[in-house]
């Protein structure tokens, strides 16, 4: 088990074997002078999940050798790869998914990969192929850091919390700019079948053991809590964990890879680009059941337990 980190340590740890540059105070670090692929060493791939662990989000500059069977193969080093349950792969991968933006067309919410599910994934792994020449840039934050920085009141109501988390949001009032066209796309892609999972709001991070706050765009009410209530509370903890000082962005340029921790992170793109093209693809590594500070852990609500066990 990995040694509890201290919340605002973003900083290189003097023992591991990488040449990693931190890129914020609180998240992210760069990691040089190392090429992705199936074939890295043992030691290598150890350091490598010791630096996620520990910055949250990692970037590797000029990985062009990169293609989609060593993309795929790099991830199975990391854990299981999995495919997303309703987006079909990208074309000739086994697992990866396509984001290829048109007309300024990106995840621009702030969210927690497929958090609709009950062991949603522990790790992204997003590979950058044709990149704006201005714009398109990926933010990060630390949902451990914004947890550790709410007084103990909110720290006791939050940690009793527990969230409804589903991939049938309301996409037409997240992006008001979207088309029909893109909402009917969303509907009969993304949300072609309903997920919903109720997680805790504050769950145990499995390797670091941080206290951690889970919840993104793809949460919809707190269990036993109004609209009007749920709104505010929402947004008050959405807001603590999207200060700057929480926060890394990334430029993009083509061949660069980040890899997150998707179990103590939240992302979103800016869809500042226009017209042009914005086209990566991404991996995503198997998770486990989130546990709450109580012990409690995530359940399914839709599809029926039963039915989803036997698909």
């Amino acid at each position: 088990m990995t040694a509890l980190i201290h919340h605002f340590d973003n900083v290189t740890d003097a023992d591991s074997p990488l040449d990693i540059v931190p890129v914020a105070g609180r998240i992210g670090a760069e990691i040089r002078d190392v090429r992705l692929g199936g074939d890295l060493d043992d030691d290598t791939i150890a350091a490598i999940r010791a630096a996620l662990a520990r910055h949250k989000v990692i970037f590797f500059r000029h990985q062009n050798q990169l293609d989609d069977e060593s993309h795929e193969a790099f991830a199975a080093r990391l854990g299981e790869p999995v495919a997303h349950p309703t987006v079909p792969v990208a074309d000739g991968s086994r697992f990866l998914l396509e984001l290829n933006s048109r007309e300024g067309e990106a995840a621009s919410a702030w969210h927690t990969d497929v958090t609709f599910l009950p062991a949603y994934p522990s790790a992204s792994i997003l590979r950058a192929l044709v990149i704006p020449p201005a714009g398109g840039d990926t933010l990060w934050a630390n949902c451990a850091t914004a947890y550790a920085d709410l007084s103990p009141p909110l720290k006791a109501l939050v940690e009793r919390l527990r969230a409804v988390h589903t991939n049938a949001y309301d996409y037409a009032a997240t992006r008001p700019e979207a088309s029909n066209d893109e909402i009917r796309r969303h509907r009969e892609i993304f949300a072609s079948t309903v997920y919903e999972t109720e997680h805790p709001v504050v769950h145990i991070h499995p390797e670091t053991q941080e206290r951690v706050l889970l919840l993104g765009n793809f949460v919809k009410s707190f269990v036993g809590i109004g609209r009007d209530d749920f709104a505010r509370i929402f947004g008050l903890l959405q807001d603590q964990i999207t200060k700057p000082e929480n926060t890394v962005r990334w430029r993009w340029s083509p061949g660069d890879v980040a890899i997150w921790d998707n179990r103590a992170t939240q992302h979103r793109a800016i869809a500042d680009f226009g017209k042009q093209r914005r086209w990566l693809r991404r991996a995503t590594i198997a998770g486990v059941v989130p546990v709450a500070v109580d012990g409690g852990r995530s359940r399914v609500v839709k599809p029926e337990p039963e039915l989803l066990a036997a698909e």
